[in-house]
């Protein structure tokens, strides 16, 4: 008994169970770089609080000059301490958080649609590498050490230009089917 004659020009069909396991590299390195992005989202709640306490941590500083920078009344520890919502530093670091969930959470839904498609394992995991740098870079030059433009763009668009590119893949490879 042979096996059946298998036709050449159809694609091998995966099944969703073969693409998102850990026995396919482009999902192993899609969950490392993910939770690399998510563990870098988290820390900015924590930088948004150093930031509040900026010059209290730094015992060197004079007291005249420590910050305590509180957004609610219930949360100021002195009497003497005011709600303050304006803080420089405090909204830069706020502003780029908002700007990672704006951006990081799209990223993750249009990675995992891209990895359905089968895709190139060397291309995808660079372009999850890529991506997740550039947003690293992102946070370091709007919060953490702001640096001119066009620093933070370049780290923005480079993001933003990947999930295009994944959204493209995805939407030439799924438009035979409509």
């Amino acid at each position: 008994m042979s096996a059946p004659a298998s036709n050449a020009s159809q694609p091998m069909m995966t099944s969703p169970g073969d693409m998102f396991n850990l026995d396919n590299p482009v999902f192993c390195c899609y969950l490392f770089w993910a939770t690399v992005l998510v563990v870098k989202m988290l820390l900015m709640s924590l930088l948004t609080a150093v930031q509040r306490f900026r010059y209290k941590l730094l015992a060197l500083v004079p007291l005249a000059l420590r910050r305590q920078i509180f957004p609610n009344q219930e949360d100021l520890f002195f009497k003497n301490l005011e709600v303050q919502f304006d803080d420089p530093h405090v909204e830069r670091v706020r502003r780029a958080h908002r700007n990672d969930m704006e951006n990081i959470l799209p990223y993750f839904i249009m990675s995992l649609i891209y990895i359905s498609t089968n895709p190139n394992a060397t291309v995808a995991c660079n372009l999850f590498r890529v991506a997740s740098v550039a947003r690293i870079i992102h946070t370091l030059v709007y919060a953490v050490y702001p640096v001119p433009q066009p620093s933070r763009i370049l780290a923005f668009a480079t993001m933003l230009l990947i999930t295009f590119y994944m959204a493209a893949v995805v939407a030439l490879r799924t438009l035979s089917f409509i």
